[in-house]
């Protein structure tokens, strides 16, 4: 049998076409089921996920407590260690100048405006010295261009009571200023000593008030009214120009019994160097240098804290003193810079001192 291997030249050499493949079924997927699941749009928290934030909260304010408090002991022993023994009026003593613990010179320090802070401390200080039977002397130690009328009368009082209770010399000594108030607490003292750039004197009495009325009319268009029970119940008024006749009304019941008060403490206190009548031509509010302060007989003596020192044991009819003063016990408050007063009191005082007459014993450096 023949077989024709001739080729069908109308052939061309083309790729089959791949038959059709049967669809792939996708990999099955888990898919949960929340045909019966209800949506709760305030979910519960992990129980006991509260109690774990609280107890963190507490640990770390523990620990910064804890951290303060141990500051606080470590300066409180420093100070304590450093100065002496404290005493049960919240204040501690602090040596100057190292001597027997027999024989004492305690520093009283007044030291800025005196109001009655001030004068509360000044009775702390002198409270416990008096209290303390190896102080021998004291020096009153006045930075001050004075304050107010009550202030400075008490610390005068308070010096003079400690002389009285004691029988103890005590030695003021005057470093920068010590004006009005200032020389008004002096004076209660057996002498005074001034350091050579000392600004003194200011002997008198100052009042001022301050006076609204055009700017509250003029202004604020603001018309004050007051309902008074006699025509001098408002004397002095913010709200009214003060009048001659109200001038010299506050002169005579006011500044005259203040300055004549101030006078007669000046003139007990330099009793064996000046007379009252030359107090008087000093007392015209005029200041003095140290050197014009003893020529003048104001002051005894120029000189500096060690002079001071050797003349209060000249007083005291001692040698060698351990020279000491006194400062506030030190508390973890104080150290944080807490303030004792809120905004409602400060508020108060501002407003107190806009609006109420001021009586001082002050110079303010207008001369």
């Amino acid at each position: 049998m023949d077989f024709d291997n001739t080729q069908d030249h109308n052939h061309t050499d083309q790729p089959q076409p791949t038959p059709p493949q049967p669809p792939q079924t996708p990999p099955a997927v888990n898919i949960p089921d929340f045909s019966g699941a209800v949506y709760d749009p305030f979910p519960k928290k992990k129980k006991g996920s509260g109690w774990k934030v609280f107890w963190g909260i507490v640990l770390v304010l523990s620990i910064l407590a804890n951290g303060f408090m141990l500051l606080a002991m470590v300066g409180m022993g420093a100070v304590i260690a450093g100065s002496g023994a404290s005493s049960d009026n919240g204040i501690v003593e602090k040596m100057l100048v190292e001597g027997p613990r027999t024989n004492k010179i305690a520093v009283i320090n007044i030291e800025g405006i005196i109001n009655g802070e001030m004068s509360e401390w000044v009775k702390k200080q002198i409270k416990t010295a008096e209290n303390d039977k190896n102080v021998k002397a004291l020096i009153v130690r006045i930075d001050s261009p004075g304050g107010g009328v009550a202030a400075s009368d008490q610390i005068h009082h308070y010096i003079t009571r400690f002389k009285d209770h004691t029988k103890k010399p005590v030695l003021a000594f005057m470093q920068s200023i010590a004006a009005s108030g200032g020389y008004y607490s002096a004076v209660a003292c057996d002498e005074i000593m001034a350091e050579h750039t000392v600004i003194t004197g200011s002997i008198g009495v100052i009042m001022n008030h301050l006076v609204i009325k055009d700017l509250l009319e003029e202004k604020l268009g603001i018309n004050p009214v007051t309902i008074k029970s006699g025509k001098r119940k408002d004397w002095p008024s913010m709200f009214n120009e003060t009048t001659d006749e109200e001038k010299q009304y506050l002169m005579d019941r006011v500044i005259t019994p203040a300055y004549d008060r101030f006078v007669k403490l000046v003139a007990e206190g330099r009793k064996d160097v000046l007379t009252e009548e030359q107090i008087r031509e000093l007392a015209d509010g005029s200041i003095y240098t140290a050197q014009q302060a003893v020529d003048n007989k104001l002051v005894d003596e120029i000189g500096y804290f060690d002079d001071a020192v050797n003349k209060a044991q000249q007083m005291a009819n001692i040698s060698d003193a351990r020279v000491v003063t006194y400062e506030q016990l030190f508390s973890f408050w104080s150290m944080m810079g807490a303030q004792s007063k809120g905004s409602i009191n400060i508020e108060s005082e501002i407003l107190e001192k806009l609006a109420a007459p001021r009586i001082l014993y002050l110079w303010d450096g207008k001369k």
